[in-house]
């Protein structure tokens, strides 16, 4: 792995608000790299987008579509609408969801996501929530797998083997290396996903294995004398290890500050299709300084050499942000593709749609698609939402097709509404209407969801006079 691919990586993983933070880090420490200029932005081509959303057209454009023609679709120029997410887009009673405060998203509930959307057995998922709540805010397993077989039953008579089973599956989860059980396995989990051409891996991982807590008191050349191999070779793989994250589990979910949120993309329907671009002015654009050229060729040798070196820095940076708006917008066009019912009509027209599946559609990782989403937010019609919000499990219908989750969740939802309060539906009953309409689902499966939508249950909601 390069480190430009690291850093893209990185970058990618990031929410707007953290880009924001490390191009500003970038800007007051690299000479190389400068503000553009408002005259700049407006002139420069935006290679990323389909074409400039709505909301940064002129006012001179503001109600006309293609052609001059009045638009009557929804986009974010009808409302009150700001794009540095600190306006008044009024989408819901509450205001802008870019003015308020948040909770962060945890590393539980993020892999707890990732598990839902596995195509793991029922079983198995009960196995993997119950490694997932034994992990600690670093992301290590430090709890026994024999704990693990205790807490599962009398639900689940599982042996260690089976749960180790599980353990890979989850150690596959965003972010890497996390549901390790040592700092060791926490970085092979890291080395595993490389390329195998990468330079120094298989002795990375061997020294993972086999002479990590060594190495702080033998040191490099201590590690080589040991394995008999030159001192150069053990230093390279040694650097490729001081690249990897020792805590993985500590890159997602902040609970120590308040978080807001800033949206990623913009969604707007124009003239009955639907269109994503990047809310590139949420954030600061950089470019590479104008004048460095003439700086290095004042400069002496070795002050020419470090401007090259921050000049290389700055190109891979601005690179890599490219990048990752590349890859959110693709993304996000597939999510718009397969979900585009669930813009027009709600949770109710939600498909069920897992990471890999768009990750086939888009020819991406899964993870790396895992990555793209993680606290990103996209501002649509129905309000500002997580990416993540597009994605459901699915569950077999009689007509041969499948249901989400969500869509089920949301029909409950709508029966539960519409029910007559002196006679409240049964969970029982719930099962049936919901069967008449095509959709099988147990009765304990209809309480689940009943309860997960903060619904009580049937004679609790008996309401007279």
């Amino acid at each position: 792995m390069t480190p430009q691919l690291r850093q893209a990586i990185r970058l990618l993983q990031m929410s707007t608000t953290e880009l924001e933070v490390e191009l500003t880090e970038a800007v007051e420490t690299n000479p190389l790299l400068d503000w553009v200029e408002s005259d700049q932005e407006s002139t420069a081509p935006r290679g990323n987008e389909e074409e400039a959303p709505p909301a940064e057209r002129t006012r001179s454009e503001e109600g006309e579509g293609e052609g001059g023609e009045a638009r009557d679709d929804w986009s974010p120029d009808d409302g009150p609408w700001t794009s540095s997410g600190g306006g008044s887009f009024d989408d819901d009673e509450n205001g802008s969801p870019a003015e308020r405060v948040v909770e962060a998203d945890t590393l539980h509930g993020h892999l707890l996501w990732q598990l839902h959307l596995s195509h793991l057995s029922p079983r198995d998922r009960t196995i993997g929530a119950a490694l997932i709540d034994a992990l600690e805010d670093d992301g290590y397993l430090r709890e026994p797998l024999s704990d693990i077989v205790e807490a599962l039953r009398p639900e689940i008579e599982a042996a260690e083997d089976d749960i180790l089973v599980v353990l890979h599956q989850v150690q596959r989860f965003d972010p890497v290396g996390v549901a390790a059980r040592s700092l060791g396995e926490c970085l092979h989990l890291q080395l595993s996903v490389l390329s195998d051409d990468t330079p120094g891996k298989a002795l990375a991982i061997r020294i993972a294995e086999t002479a990590l807590e060594r190495l702080p008191r033998s040191g490099v050349a201590g590690i080589a004398q040991e394995m008999k191999l030159p001192v150069a070779e053990v230093e390279e793989a040694v650097q490729l290890l001081r690249t990897l994250d020792p805590k993985p589990g500590a890159q997602v979910g902040d609970l120590s500050h308040d978080t807001y949120v800033v949206p990623d993309c913009v969604v707007w329907r124009q003239r009955g299709v639907w269109r994503a671009a990047l809310a590139g002015n949420t954030l600061p654009r950089i470019t590479i300084h104008r004048g460095y050229e003439q700086m290095i060729r004042q400069c002496g040798d070795s002050d020419a050499g470090y401007l090259k070196a921050q000049l290389q820095e700055a190109r891979w940076l601005l690179k890599s942000v490219e990048a990752r708006g590349e890859t959110l917008l693709k993304v996000m066009r597939c999510l718009l593709h397969q979900q585009a019912g669930f813009l027009e009509f709600g949770e109710q027209a939600l498909r069920p749609l897992t990471l890999r599946d768009v990750a086939e559609d888009v020819g991406l990782h899964e993870s790396t698609v895992s990555r793209a989403i993680a606290r990103k937010y996209v501002r649509t019609p129905r309000g500002t939402l997580p990416m993540r919000s597009f994605f459901a499990s699915g569950i077999d219908t009689e007509g041969g097709g499948e249901a989400s989750s969500t869509a089920i969740q949301a029909m409950i939802r709508r029966l539960v509404d519409a029910e007559n309060p002196r006679k409240p539906l049964s969970d029982a009953k719930l099962a049936d209407l919901l069967k008449a309409s095509g959709i099988p689902v147990a009765r304990r499966t209809v309480a689940k969801y009943r309860e997960a939508l903060n619904i009580l249950s049937s004679h609790e909601r008996v309401r007279i006079g």
